[in-house]
């Protein structure tokens, strides 16, 4: 409360030189001053004392009185809606907007904060109407479409989210792309989930025409064509998810391999997991690799050539590995050591986190496309290295 209570003592200074600056009777303005300050030192009291209630009421007749604290006012509800007061900021900012001196900027700037009390409060349908308002007069058309995209969004309608999102970009130039993509993908999933994959491959590809780069999209299709036995697009799309993001390469590998030998193209996914193995920065291809090596050459060259790499790229999963492959079948106390030992690396593996938000650090088991706390896409990844393998 500090920093806001002292912000909010502005305008008494501000007031103080005005009113020594204006021309006129001394006694007057010294009158009004002492007036003004005293109403306003009231107000801050009510506040510092955990009174709103009161502290708003004072804060209201002030708006009454005077024309020249619309800034204060905003600030003031604004205090309100960070601290979770709601009720309180929206009934400011409704007087605000009711006050009949405001210019048309005022008056503007009044809706949008108000709006954005209707958001904090979880009244969505009225900031929608407001916002919507705002957008068919053409005032802060910019602010207003960012505003009705996280509404739609909260609300699941994609469609009007992708119609609010084009519009902004056509209005600033704003590279909407991935987001539009990403409502594209749900809107797919939805499809999926209702067993139209038709639907479903047409929404994924409007996905990829707007984001070419999006890998959800490429994931879906793959998977899409997979389900339909169409296994060379399916193994181009999944190729492709892993070039444009190796991170997600551990999400579509099991998938892409089984395909690769249904096919009979394990020269292809050699090639393939050699390329990864380059670019990604986890240890997915790399124990994929180890395998077919395990197959054609023995479990010997495998450890060797598990051994080799994870002296670069150090991994639980691939320490793992190598005393799988290592100790196949022990008896006594050799056993019983080892069997230790992969007891322990199980638990190393138990405790870390599957998956990570970039932008908040959220960690969660499964993979989300939303992050649930900041609500960023795309900013989940499995998490690679040590710390996730």
């Amino acid at each position: 409360m500090g920093w806001e209570v002292l912000w909010l003592l502005l305008p008494i200074a501000a007031w103080s030189g005005y009113l020594v600056g204006r021309r006129g009777s001394e006694r007057s303005s010294g009158e009004r001053f002492s007036k003004f300050s005293q109403t306003y030192f009231s107000g801050l009291n009510y506040l510092l004392n955990e009174q709103p209630d009161k502290a708003l009421e004072v804060f209201l007749k002030i708006a009454e009185l005077d024309s020249d604290t619309f800034e204060t006012q905003l600030a003031l509800g604004n205090l309100f809606r960070r601290r979770g007061e709601t009720d309180r900021a929206i009934r400011l900012h409704q007087d605000l907007y009711s006050r009949p001196k405001l210019s048309a900027d005022q008056r503007t700037i009044a809706l949008l904060e108000l709006g954005e009390d209707y958001m904090r409060a979880g009244l969505l349908d009225r900031a929608e109407a407001l916002y919507t308002d705002l957008l068919a007069i053409d005032q802060h058309a910019p602010t207003a479409l960012r505003h009705l995209i996280s509404i739609y969004q909260q609300e699941r309608d994609w469609n009007r989210a992708i119609e609010m999102a084009q519009r902004l970009r056509a209005a600033t130039g704003d590279g909407t792309s991935p987001l539009v993509a990403q409502f594209y993908c749900e809107l797919a999933e939805q499809a999926r989930a209702r067993k139209e994959p038709e639907e479903a491959r047409k929404l994924a590809r409007e996905a990829v025409a707007v984001d070419a780069r999006c890998v959800r999209a490429h994931m879906l299709l793959g998977r899409l064509a997979l389900a339909d036995g169409a296994d060379e697009a399916a193994i181009r799309h999944f190729e492709k998810a892993a070039e444009i993001d190796p991170d997600f390469l551990s999400e579509i590998l099991s998938e892409l391999l089984a395909t690769y030998e249904k096919l009979g193209r394990s020269d292809r996914a050699q090639a393939f997991l050699d390329l990864m193995m380059q670019r990604d920065r986890g240890v997915a291809a790399l124990l994929a690799r180890s395998a077919m090596i395990e197959r054609s050459d023995g479990r010997s060259e495998a450890v060797g050539f598990l051994a080799d790499r994870l002296h670069q790229r150090p991994s639980v999963r691939g320490v793992l590995k190598v005393v799988d492959l290592s100790f196949p079948s022990e008896s006594g106390e050799r056993a019983e050591a080892i069997g230790l030992i992969r007891e322990l690396l199980h638990r190393l593996l138990e405790r870390k986190a599957g998956y990570r938000c970039s932008r908040c650090g959220f960690s969660p088991r499964a993979l989300h496309w939303q992050c649930p706390s900041c609500k960023s896409w795309g900013s989940i990844k499995p998490v690679h290295g040590v710390p996730g393998e």
